[in-house]
């Protein structure tokens, strides 16, 4: 099955393309690979999912950010490339969880984003490399932010 279609199967919705709000490109193609910025956290209200994993937000609240963020990398990769189905697996994510100091679960959270990715894309070419880190504060206290390095198919 291709993403696009594993996108209309699993009923995924997509927020809107978020727009750069500060001196960056969303998206760099280099050669056979795709850089996407950091993504926070994105509703489809437009509105971002805040507060610190760990004292605001437990680790189900995080997952679901952390999905969110997901979502909204997906959102941006259709919007340049046209299509999910361009994508031939990710290479590399990095979740940076705004977290508490004595908050130690970071891969948990970040598992949500890894698990809708090997949900789209299956689970060899959907799962890559990764980090989860702890970050404090991220910008605008969002909860979590993802960026990722995807290979063209």
């Amino acid at each position: 099955m291709t993403p696009e279609t594993q996108i209309k199967q699993l009923a995924l919705s997509l927020p809107h393309v978020p727009k750069p709000t500060h001196v960056y490109k969303p998206v760099v193609i280099t050669g056979n690979l795709v850089y996407i910025s950091g993504h926070g956290p994105l509703k489809d209200d437009g509105k971002y999912i805040t507060g610190v994993v760990g004292k605001d937000l437990d680790i189900e609240a995080g997952r679901h950010a952390a999905r969110q963020c997901g979502l909204a990398l997906l959102s941006t990769l259709r919007d340049e490339l046209g299509s999910l189905d361009r994508i031939g697996r990710v290479i590399k994510t990095l979740g940076m969880v705004n977290s508490a100091p004595d908050f130690y679960d970071h891969p948990k959270v970040m598992n949500a984003c890894s698990e809708l990715f090997a949900e789209v894309w299956g689970p060899d070419k959907g799962v890559g490399a990764r980090s989860a880190v702890g970050m404090g504060p991220l910008p605008g206290n969002i909860a979590v932010e993802v960026e990722v390095i995807f290979e063209l198919a």
